[in-house]
C-alpha cells in the first residue's frame, strides 16, 4: 500500500512474506542495513496514543502483536500485524491504538528526515 498523504507525502505499508517469525534482531538487523537506528518499545494491551505528526519520517515494524493507525487527514485506518512495516513521512498525522494483545516494536527515524 502508498498512499498520498494530504500534504503529498508518500504513506507506505509492507507486508511481512518472511516465513520465518519476525525477530527484533532479524529486524534490526535489516533497518541498520539501511543506515538506520532502531530501538524497540513495548506497549500494553489497547493503549492509545492521541494524533500527532513527527519533523522526521519514521519507519516502524511490528514485532508482536497489532497496531492500529489511523490517519485522520486521509480518512484512512491500517492494522498492522507481525512483521508488518509502515514508513510515515514527517509531518504526517497519525495516532495508534495497540491490539487486545499488547504489541512489541522497533521504530528508527530517517537519518536525511531528521537533518531537515
Amino acid at each position: 500500500m502508498a498512499t498520498k498523504s494530504g500534504n503529498d507525502a508518500l504513506i507506505r505499508l509492507t507486508r511481512w512474506r518472511g516465513g520465518q517469525h519476525p525477530t527484533f534482531s532479524l529486524i534490526a538487523r535489516q533497518m541498520r542495513k539501511e543506515g538506520l537506528r532502531p530501538y524497540m518499545w513495548v506497549n500494553t494491551p489497547n493503549h492509545r496514543y492521541a494524533v500527532r505528526s513527527h519533523g522526521y519520517e519514521k519507519v516502524l515494524y511490528v514485532i508482536e502483536g497489532t497496531l492500529e493507525l489511523s490517519f485522520p487527514d486521509e480518512n484512512q485506518r491500517v492494522v498492522l500485524r507481525a512483521g508488518d512495516r509502515i514508513d510515515i513521512p514527517a509531518g504526517v498525522r497519525h495516532g495508534t491504538t495497540v491490539g487486545n494483545g499488547g504489541a512489541k516494536c522497533v521504530e528508527a527515524a530517517k537519518a536525511e528526515s531528521r537533518r531537515r
